[in-house]
């Protein structure tokens, strides 16, 4: 591993302005964003929402059937101040690694049926998962569980942003062939949500 590519995130903050009821109120689709940047806080924060490690035995914020965790998250990086644009992975100990340079989003927009607002949130994050992590204890059955995990990572995303003043939308529509050959995803490797954030 390069060490230049990895990036160390700031420590996420355990508590917030805004209550969980607040939060439930107020989360809508949001397909406009501003043009302000993310700081490198509050895109730890979001990503730390999402699989951050909670606890010393390695429990992440969402649930996992047998505590495997199957999900992988990318994050597609167009403007936070302090990072380069790229694509970076997030390792839920909680720093993420460059993998790709350079602006993506508008192919990830491209890739996702032409959803223009992914190309102009500063953040788009993108839930992969491993279904052979499930599979190989809970058979078929563990596929289902994959889906109800990133159901609660994406939710846990969505409520974060909203509590930090962001806007969100989940986008389940895109070619899945075209996404994964744009990271270079693994073959056992499957895209399966996009959450694109930004200010609103």
């Amino acid at each position: 591993m390069d060490s230049k590519s990895l990036v160390r995130l700031p420590e996420p903050r355990r508590d917030g302005p805004l209550s969980v009821e607040q939060a439930l109120l107020n989360r809508r689709s949001t397909r406009a964003f501003n043009n302000d940047p993310l700081s490198l806080a509050e895109l730890s924060q979001l990503a730390w929402s999402a699989q951050g490690v909670t606890s010393p035995r390695g429990y992440r914020t969402a649930p996992s059937a047998g505590a495997l965790y199957p999900l992988e998250v990318f994050i597609f990086a167009g403007r936070v101040e302090g990072l380069d644009a790229g694509v970076y992975k997030y390792d839920p100990r909680h720093s993420v690694e460059k993998i790709a340079a350079g602006d993506r989003r508008a192919d990830l927009a491209r890739a996702a049926l032409n959803q223009s607002f992914i190309a102009t949130a500063p953040v788009v994050f993108l839930f992969c998962a491993v279904f052979a992590r499930m599979t190989n204890k809970y058979g078929e059955r563990g596929r289902r569980y994959v889906f109800m995990e990133v159901g609660h990572a994406a939710q846990n995303l969505c409520l974060q942003a909203v509590a930090r003043g962001m806007g969100t939308t989940v986008v389940g529509a895109f070619q899945d062939d075209r996404v994964g050959d744009m990271i270079a995803l693994a073959p056992n490797e499957l895209p399966i949500y996009i959450v694109a954030v930004g200010k609103i």
